[in-house]
């Protein structure tokens, strides 16, 4: 059965390269089990013969020593080699028997020896092999260069970065200013400043790359934040109105948060956000808990099954103990910190059932009047990294919180959502850099954690970099940039399912309108005289109605701007703007209703139709009431007089 499997063709070299299937085309590994069987029979009857040869000397020892010793007893010596040597004679008629039989009792192979493992190998490649698993205690070189590679790896963690292949997602236009990816790494969700939320799906797509659905959860407002819960079922929407809003994984609105009254100076007191909100995230551990900040001054926490008020407010205070907007907001790995970047350039941690006064605080974490684009902490929580309006990358010990442990400069940041994060094995911080418009490209930078030394860096688009996100479990890097593009680095080998699912489906065959067929009415029991002749194939039918220059006639696209070819251009769909457009096309004038009549009398007079024929007879000519001259008004008494 392994003998018979060699692959029997090798598929297209690209496929599998993307795939990171690095056995195509390879030769399989083959065993010749018989010869295996063999040569593990005769290795088990040597061993055996070995051992009987071994306890026969001892036997013979023992009773030569016992024969010689003075008083031994002659008949107990000699019934003890009688009894030797009739187990040896036993013994050797079992191995003989064993030999004979030894096909049938064996189970399975033992260990081989070194001639019998290179054997069957000598007549393959020195490539590497697919196939069933080598025996133990074989070893070959290959083994030993994998091994070497992967120490190699873990020495040099630019080998773990997933960039080697790369795909564009197409947004929009704008900017991509949200992102997120659900735990198990299936669906990616984008915002941007279009006002869209865009649903992709890795495992529905194919080629072509389309979202499956993209809708405007926030109306006219730019998306902010995008994130899954932790369970993957719900996702929290925060856009530049006041209300947070939750959807549920098919975008369907599941709550939306109560706005608060701005009339209230205390924001403790009122139920919600007064202000356009900053940024929002979901607890890591309780599903049904998120976090909003807003630029009314206050951190709140919500409940999902209450949308009708918070659950705790937390207020950051500067110095002077004035409030400060906060700009971010996150929570601890663990849930039980919260954390917010001012925008007076501190960092203010909370304990989240102490609302009231903050456990961690760094009053200059960054440079005052910026705007702190993103906090987020390292996977063993110990850390805390912060991408900061004045351009800086900073990393902080919240247990010594005054001084950042290391800091990186010369980083433009433009956008108050550029984002930060850490690598899986949590070894590596990732950030993006902004760009003016032609002024180069926006560039993905890697550091070392430990000494911050630039790691590594990936020239994105011709645009900045705005969001970034390395997801632990697909092993790949999901980018957001300011031309409307998302991107999704992967590599086939290190990376799981996500964009590879979709890079190897074809795109599927557009199908052709079928809008010009009519629909067809099946009634059995009509007369023949009204029965539809049934349609024999769509297809020629659309054939047939493509020939019909009234069917496939296109229809005028709306006129936009002023009119041309005749045509007159919209002017709004009020009823205002149609008024006015009607008044400038009529250009008679009806202000003497008389005149408007009588513009007809000779037309009525050669051909008359409605009046004259009822009068033909009592009255043949036409008698019209004569005009009295206006009589003067300054000889009536005042209360007839005409009152204008």
């Amino acid at each position: 059965l392994l003998a018979d499997a060699e692959m029997v063709g090798a598929p297209d070299p690209e496929l599998a390269a993307t795939m990171g299937f690095s056995g195509f085309g390879k030769k399989a590994r083959t065993f010749d089990l018989e010869a295996m069987f063999e040569q593990t029979r005769r290795t088990a009857v040597e061993r055996s013969r070995k051992v009987l040869e071994a306890r026969e000397k001892e036997k013979e020892e023992q009773a030569e020593k016992e024969f010689r010793s003075p008083g031994a007893n002659p008949s107990y010596s000699a019934s003890s080699a009688k009894g030797t040597v009739s187990t040896l004679t036993q013994r050797g008629t079992a191995s003989s028997e064993s030999e004979d039989s030894s096909d049938e009792d064996l189970i399975g192979p033992s260990v081989p020896s070194q001639t019998c493992a290179q054997g069957p190998a000598q007549d393959t490649d020195d490539d590497e092999f697919i196939g069933p698993p080598l025996p133990p205690g074989f070893k070959d070189s290959d083994d030993d260069n994998d091994n070497d590679d992967t120490e190699e790896e873990d020495n040099n963690p630019v080998k773990k970065i997933p960039d080697s292949h790369e795909i564009t997602l197409q947004h929009g236009t704008k900017t991509v200013s949200a992102l997120g990816l659900d735990p198990s790494g299936a669906r990616l969700i984008t915002g941007g400043y279009d006002y869209d939320v865009k649903f992709w799906d890795f495992a529905g797509m194919d080629a072509s790359l389309q979202a499956f659905r993209s809708l405007q959860p926030c109306e006219c407002h730019q998306i902010k934040s995008l994130q899954y819960s932790s369970t993957g079922d719900v996702i929290l929407v925060v856009s530049g109105n006041s209300q947070a809003k939750v959807l549920d994984r098919d975008g369907f609105p599941v709550m939306e948060c109560i706005k608060g009254d701005q009339y209230i100076v205390d924001m403790t007191n009122t139920k919600g956000h007064t202000a356009m909100l900053n940024s929002g995230c979901w607890h890591p551990k309780i599903k049904e808990e998120f976090l909003t900040c807003s630029n009314d001054g206050t951190v709140r926490t919500w409940d999902v099954n209450n949308e009708k008020k918070h659950k705790s407010v937390f207020k950051p205070r500067s110095v002077q103990g004035k409030r400060v907007i906060p700009t971010t907001c996150t929570y601890s790995r663990d849930g039980k910190l919260i954390a917010a970047g001012c925008q007076d350039g501190s960092i203010q941690i909370w304990d989240r059932n102490m609302t009231v006064h903050t456990k961690f605080h760094c009053r200059q974490a960054h440079a005052p009047g910026t705007d702190t684009s993103c906090l987020t902490f390292s996977y063993d929580g110990t850390v805390l990294a912060s991408r900061g309006g004045d351009d800086t990358l900073k990393i902080w010990d919240i247990r010594q919180f005054k001084k950042p442990l290391n800091s990186a400069e010369r980083l433009p940041s433009f956008f108050p959502m550029t984002d930060c994060c850490f690598s899986p094995d949590d070894k590596v911080l990732v950030t993006g850099t902004s760009v003016k418009k032609g002024g180069g490209s926006g560039k993905l930078f890697f550091f070392y954690r430990d000494t911050f030394q630039k790691l590594y860096e990936i020239e994105v688009t011709d645009a900045s970099v705005v969001r970034c996100l390395w997801h632990p479990k697909l092993n790949q890097i999901m980018v957001g940039t300011g031309n409307g593009l998302a991107k999704v680095y992967y590599d086939p080998v290190k990376s799981q399912r996500g964009a590879k699912l979709c890079v190897v489906k074809t795109k599927r065959k557009e199908r052709q309108a079928e809008t010009l067929t009519q629909d067809y009415i099946i009634t059995p029991h009509a007369l023949p005289m009204f029965r539809e002749p049934r349609q024999r194939s769509t297809r020629k039918q659309l054939e047939k109605d493509r020939l019909d220059p009234m069917k496939s006639h296109k229809p005028e696209p709306p006129v936009a701007g002023p009119g041309r070819g005749g045509r007159v251009g919209t002017h709004g769909g009020t009823l205002s703007s149609y008024i006015v457009k009607n008044i400038a096309l009529d250009k008679t004038d009806d202000s003497n209703p008389r005149e408007a009549i009588l513009r007809h009398a000779k037309e009525a007079e050669e051909n008359p139709y409605w009046v004259a024929p009822a009068y033909a007879k009592t009255q043949p000519k036409t008698v019209f009431a004569e005009v009295e001259p206006e009589d003067d008004e300054t000889d009536k008494p005042e209360w007839k007089k005409r009152k204008i």
